[in-house]
């Protein structure tokens, strides 16, 4: 049998520009331009004597897998292995730079919350509006109306503009015009990780559904193992833009826990000033300062988190989330337990948070770390950081079950935060 998806050789390559010196934006280019040529051939002749660089970067680079019709395929990886670039080449939202695709059927996807939504317009009508930007006829989204507003459970809210709508419920009322509407493939990034757990839970068994009774083709990108293993047969692991391994999903997520051993106990990020703030660098640092992912059972150590906030900042707080090897939910701690939320005013800053020894059992996790207001999409958010508790140069003696922690539940963790400059 023909696959359903076919995808041969793709790469993607973007050109990074390195520029000494202050930001120039396109208005001024275009202004310089026309108004000062003169100027203009001196900002171009920066290029030429090298006071302007140009880089390519392959997000992804020989990308070689098939898919079956039917199947439920996971895609997993560290932040920028590149699963979201190849969820937007195969949703034709850009081209490829090199390779080919063969796909056959209608495609829907469902890529970031509120994706073909207009703010201005109500619920009622975003589900038309979605639909036909969806590729379906007025009709068949009429049939599928009643369905779609009973699983997206915003009866309540149908004829109020989406734009005063929660992250949680644009993320419901998406994924339900998206589930609901009649494709061959559905292509989903992790958006469903803006829900509730008992949502997650109901787009899953749907999901399920859409593949085992409807026999649709499923590509599901999240950081959720738990959620992965239950609905996919096969997973892809990417890593730096290329397949690292494909083949069954417990077998592949082993391998990707297992190879996470390697990674670096201080992690550095992109500084973006588009954002309201930058999360430029997550330490995980032994009690005697040293940097490590492994972190003996009995020993405290800290998660040190260095962030710019480009703009005033209102009511938010820095937060922390721990899960389990299979991104099981442990723990979520907060900055700020007193809920009086601060305000960040523009500069550098930087927390430390102390976490206390005996806390966790030996075994992997992951957390993430966020600045954000409460109920809200985050200012900015780093995921999937690795670290391993072990009983390395400890006596068996000194090793305790999980829940061996007996401090105060309400504060167990400790931030403190200094402003830099």
């Amino acid at each position: 049998m023909e696959p359903i998806i076919k995808v041969k050789n793709i790469g993607k390559k973007y050109k990074i520009t390195h520029e000494r010196g202050s930001y120039i934006s396109l208005r001024d280019v275009i202004t310089i331009a026309f108004k000062n040529p003169f100027r203009f051939a001196k900002t171009k002749a920066r290029q030429v004597t090298g006071f302007e660089k140009k880089e390519e970067f392959w997000a992804l680079k020989d990308i070689d897998f098939s898919v079956n019709k039917g199947e439920a395929i996971g895609i997993i990886g560290r932040n920028g292995a590149g699963k979201s670039t190849l969820l937007k080449i195969l949703s034709q939202i850009t081209p490829p730079t090199t390779g080919e695709i063969v796909m056959h059927g209608r495609i829907g996807s469902l890529l970031e919350v509120g994706t073909g939504f207009h703010p201005e317009l109500t619920g009622r009508e975003n589900i038309f509006l979605n639909g036909a930007i969806l590729g379906m006829t007025r009709k068949e989204i009429a049939s599928k109306f009643d369905q779609i507003v009973e699983f997206a459970d915003v009866v309540k809210f149908l004829d109020t503009p989406v734009k005063y709508y929660s992250s949680g419920m644009y993320v419901r009322l998406a994924f339900s015009v998206a589930a609901h509407m009649e494709h061959d493939i559905l292509l989903v990034d992790e958006v469903l990780a803006v829900g509730d757990t008992e949502f997650q839970k109901k787009c899953l068994g749907k999901m399920e559904d859409v593949t085992k009774e409807n026999g649709r083709t499923i590509l599901f990108i999240s950081h959720n193992m738990d959620a992965i293993q239950k609905l996919c047969s096969r997973t892809i692991l990417l890593e730096k833009g290329s397949v690292m391994k494909i083949g069954p999903t417990k077998e592949v997520i082993d391998y990707y826990l297992n190879a996470s051993h390697g990674q670096n106990a201080v992690l550095e990020f992109l500084n973006n000033p588009q954002k309201a703030s930058s999360i430029r660098r997550i330490s995980i640092l032994r009690n005697d300062g040293t940097p490590s992912t492994q972190i003996p059972v009995s020993e405290p150590f800290k998660v040190k988190v260095d962030f710019t906030v480009h703009g005033p900042i209102k009511r938010s707080v820095l937060s922390m989330f721990l899960y389990s090897g299979g991104e099981l939910l442990l723990l979520a701690s907060e900055s700020d337990q007193t809920k009086n939320l601060r305000d960040y005013e523009p500069g550098d800053y930087s927390t430390t948070i102390d976490m206390p020894a005996h806390l966790l059992g030996l075994g992997t996790y992951f957390f993430h770390i966020s600045l954000q207001q409460p109920k809200s999409i985050a200012h900015d958010i780093q995921k999937d950081i690795y670290l391993e508790i072990t009983d390395k140069g400890n006596p068996r003696s000194e090793i305790f079950p999980p829940g061996y922690y007996t401090g105060k539940i309400s504060s167990i963790l400790n931030f403190k935060t200094d402003k830099i400059n």
